[in-house]
């Protein structure tokens, strides 16, 4: 069988989503990586699968151009000839929905992780499209022959209050996973040793960014000696973005140690005691999260959807702080600087939980368990997805 896989960045499929076409390539399946052109399509060649580029802009409004995106979608699939089409985030959903109907794709599964800035915003821009991108998918989602997958119980409780799509039509698969033999603790710290603090995201406001910095500054001013990483560059196609520049100077006066981009996570988590996600984003289930997880890292994030699902209980797998509250970041932080028998049992417990809920193993049977579902309705089964012959 042959597999599409399409989304808004190359970035994204690379990082997220190439263990399970690796999963589907051991299969014996061939599977097609789809994206705007980028950075990392290139490397797709090293583990075997085709990439295509497609001309996309993230962030247009132009109608004509949008309607030029669509049509160049289409002449790929047509030509493509899919079993199965797979939609990362809400325009490549609602495109690739459009487009997979119109060149009679049998199998279309939508993935969505997190509602993103048109539902989470209140912008000017944001409020002006929510209304069209409502209708759109609805229009899109709710189909005989597509189910949508989405990271956590609050995003599929919001998808059918708002109207978009009935429940039978949504799977909810925790997260994309994560490698936990890749991603391991290191050996135990020195108790101590400099408390290192990273918060590794897309540079975005809503990803509390400017909270972890004022944060680092208060402990500074405290006299504290924390080290604070920022790992994650700037993202261009999202208006919420922090710019370079800012990034930099806040680099430059020492506050944070701004590392950014980083291909080698495994390795930095192994250096670092704190994974830090003040996020007041309606995330899906944030990777940085389930990465600190896996490597017995201390979390602290928030009681938003999806950061929830990682840090269960306050005190106890993680922390949580106050959304848009860089004081009680920086209380949460002390407390784990102070007291490092509270550090080591929450990495404890964060590991557990990847081992339980997050490893990709996991995370990819239950995708592969979804094609199936389309792909073999009768069958009933996982197994009815088996290997090409």
């Amino acid at each position: 069988m042959k597999f599409v896989f399409f989304a808004n960045t190359d970035w994204y499929l690379y990082n997220f989503r190439l263990s399970t076409a690796l999963r589907l390539k051991a299969d014996g399946h061939e599977v097609v990586m789809l994206s705007p052109p980028g950075t990392f399509g290139a490397r797709f060649a090293e583990h075997g699968c085709r990439w295509i580029p497609l001309t996309m802009d993230r962030a247009s409004l132009n109608p004509l151009r949008e309607v030029v995106t669509l049509y160049r979608v289409v002449r790929v699939l047509r030509r493509e000839r899919p079993d199965l089409l797979h939609n990362f985030t809400v325009k490549c959903a609602i495109y690739g929905a459009l487009a997979g109907r119109v060149a009679r794709v049998a199998a279309i599964v939508n993935a969505v992780a997190g509602l993103g800035f048109v539902f989470t915003s209140e912008t000017a821009k944001a409020r002006m499209l929510r209304p069209l991108v409502k209708l759109l998918l609805h229009a899109t989602l709710d189909s005989k022959r597509s189910l949508l997958i989405l990271q956590n119980p609050d995003d599929a409780t919001a998808f059918v209050a708002a109207g978009l799509i009935s429940q039978e039509n949504i799977r909810v698969i925790r997260s994309s996973g994560v490698n936990t033999t890749r991603f391991q603790p290191r050996q135990p710290h020195h108790p101590h040793e400099r408390l290192r603090v990273l918060l590794a995201a897309r540079l975005l406001r809503e990803k509390g960014v400017q909270e972890f910095v004022d944060a680092a500054a208060l402990l500074r001013k405290q006299g504290r000696d924390i080290e604070f990483l920022l790992a994650g560059t700037p993202d261009p196609g999202n208006p919420h973005s922090i710019s370079p520049e800012q990034v930099q100077a806040w680099a430059d006066d020492g506050v944070v140690r701004w590392l950014g981009h980083v291909d080698d996570m495994a390795g930095l988590l192994t250096t670092v005691h704190v994974m830090a996600l003040p996020s007041y984003y309606r995330e899906g289930v944030p990777k940085s999260l389930i990465e600190g997880a896996a490597c017995g890292l201390a979390l602290i994030t928030t009681d938003m959807p999806g950061c929830r699902e990682v840090v269960t209980r306050d005190g106890v797998d993680g922390l949580r702080v106050e959304p848009r509250n860089a004081q009680a970041l920086a209380a949460c932080i002390a407390k784990l600087d102070d007291n490092r028998e509270l550090l080591s049992r929450l990495g404890d417990r964060a590991r557990q939980r990847a081992l339980k809920d997050f490893d990709e193993r996991l995370v990819i049977q239950r995708t592969v368990d979804v094609y199936t579902e389309l792909l073999h309705p009768l069958d009933g089964t996982a197994a009815a997805l088996r290997p090409s012959p």
